[in-house]
Order: structure tokens, then sequence, then C-alpha cells
């Protein structure tokens, strides 16, 4: 399996305001600092964590909606960092989002035809015939119809709002998806559709993609591999299977044990992996020294208030920021 994308020391720093008068700097919101991650072609990456902890921020400076205050992004071997919006054009065929929001991420005055043709003429091709059967074809491969698309998106449920979003990401025939919270917003039984629809269309297209959610279970199914992000840092990645039957880092060990457990000894199992872990996630204005875990993790020592943990492991296998976890 070869790399298609690559993330090197990244962050993003928000200035928060101008600096006062009496003031010596703005503060300053670490939404992600200096994560390194790989995705290899053809899997799904998971990435999860806590509300606030910088997923969705890193989804969008991969695919370069954002620019990042440090790092580096290689994509396809190629260092897209810095490229131009004009160089930038031919890469961003490539890269496409499916975002949170099915009622907010279609313009209401477009009709559904329009939104799905959208990236088409923005690449270039013509208004035309040929275009309209693209459009109409790739609706129809995501579970809708060609009929639909003279209606507008307020006539649409939730599912099939973000099935147009879907279609509308796939019509330029991308790499690499990044679906950020793409069924959060929908109801239980449309998620699983929703699901099963990317995981068909990933083996059809042979698609990449980063889905970042805070439902363990729902990455649990989907995904090949899964990373932790706490506070803007990852600190675990592993194969699903090897995260899920063994986490190794205190914070994904709770956050499994939150998952809803259906046997009684489970919940037991899950209370007891749970206990110590406690209070809210620090802020990223002003994040605590040393591993930024340590003001919740039950197993702290002294060392995890001073010292960060680097992200260690094998390259590709079971990596954990943790002192406490044997390299």
């Amino acid at each position: 399996m070869s790399r298609l994308l690559e993330a090197v020391a990244l962050s993003k720093h928000f200035v928060l305001g101008k600096k006062g008068v009496f003031a010596r700097q703005a503060p300053v919101l670490r939404a992600v600092d200096h994560v390194s991650l790989t995705i290899e072609t053809g899997e799904t990456l998971g990435l999860v964590g806590e509300s606030g902890c910088g997923k969705s921020t890193l989804g969008r400076l991969l695919i370069r909606l954002l620019p990042a205050t440090e790092g580096n992004i290689l994509f396809d071997g190629v260092d897209i960092t810095a490229l131009s919006a004009k160089a930038m054009q031919p890469v961003r065929r490539a890269m496409q989002i499916v975002f949170q929001d099915p009622y907010g991420a279609l313009n209401p005055r477009m009709t559904v035809e329009d939104i799905v043709a959208e990236p088409l003429l923005i690449h270039g091709a013509r208004n035309d015939g040929e275009t309209r059967a693209k459009v109409g074809a790739m609706l129809d491969r995501v579970g809708l119809s060609a009929r639909i698309g003279n209606r507008f998106p307020h006539e649409f449920s939730g599912g099939q709002r973000q099935r147009i979003g879907i279609a509308r990401a796939l019509i330029l025939r991308p790499k690499f998806i990044v679906c950020d919270e793409a069924v959060s917003a929908l109801d239980v039984s449309v998620q699983a559709q929703i699901v099963n629809l990317l995981g068909d269309l990933q083996q059809e297209f042979g698609l990449t993609y980063l889905f970042i959610a805070h439902d363990l279970a729902v990455v649990k199914h989907i995904s090949t591999r899964v990373a932790v992000m706490y506070l803007g840092k990852i600190v675990e990645v592993a194969e699903k299977s090897a995260l899920y039957a063994a986490p190794r880092h205190p914070y994904t060990r709770a956050l499994i044990a939150a998952v809803p457990a259906t046997h009684p000894r489970e919940r037991q199992a899950a209370r007891a992996r749970r206990a110590g872990v406690s209070g809210d996630i620090p802020s990223a204005l002003h994040p605590p020294t040393g591993c930024r875990f340590h003001t919740r993790c039950p197993l702290a020592i002294a060392r995890c208030k001073t010292e960060e943990p680097v992200l260690s492991g094998l390259l590709g296998g079971h990596q954990t920021a943790c002192h406490l976890v044997p390299p």
C-alpha cells in the first residue's frame, strides 16, 4: 500500500483579537499543534476525540482549506503546503470534503443539478448535456435519481441532502475525501445507510478517506486505522482491531470505555477503565505543560507534568504518546 498523504509537524494557531496596549502579545489558540500522520492509499483513517480537540481543523488543513501555521503537507509525493491558488487547482480535483451539516453545506438558491455540477464547471467543463448526464449518473449512484435535479435542497431530508453532498464531492472523481462528521447530524438508521454507501463508493472508485467522528462505534465499523486526538495532539494511532482490543493511552481507554455497553460484565469493565478520568478538556489557549492529558489522567507521574511525550512506536503500526507506554 502506497502513501497518499503525509502531514509533518503540522500546526494551526489562531491569533485571537489584537495585541492590547498593556498586553505583551495577543492570545493564541493552538488548535492543531505539531501533528504528524500518514494516510495510505485506499484506507480509511478514523480520527476521533472530544469536541474542540482540533479534528475538523486538521481535516481542513490537510486539503488546504486552511493555511498551515507550521509544518508540511505531502499529497501524492508533492509538497502542497505553499502552492499558489493556481498551482493548487489541479490538486483540488483529487481532494474533496463532505461537511457535517447537510442543511448548511448546500446553497439553498441552487438546484441539486447545479450544486453537483458546480465543481465540474469550476474546473473547466462546459454547461452542456454531457455535464448534466454526468451529474444525473452520480445522483443515481448515491441512491437518489437524476429526476430530482431541478429541485432545491429544502425539499429533501437530512440523509438525502448528505447524499447530494457526497455526489458533489465525487463528481470530480477525487482520490481523497475528508468526511468531517459526515453522519453525526443524522438519525441512527440513516447513519448506517450513509456509512454503508461510503464503503461501497470506496470500493468502486478506489477512494481514500479521513473519517472524522466522535462516535467510536461508527469509526470502528468503517475505519482501517484509527488516530486519537486530544487538545491539538495525536496521542495514539493503531490498526482498528489493535486499538479497540488493547488501547494503550489512558485517554484512548477512557474514550472506548465511554461507549455504551450492553452486557453487565462489559459495563462493569468499562466503569473500571473510566475510573479516575474527570474534568473537562483544558483550553487550547492555555494548554497544560508536559503531557496535555496529565490534568485528567489517573496514572500521571511527575514527568508527565513537565516533559511532553513523543508519538513513538512502529511507523504504520501501533504508536502512542505516553511516558508510561514502552516505545
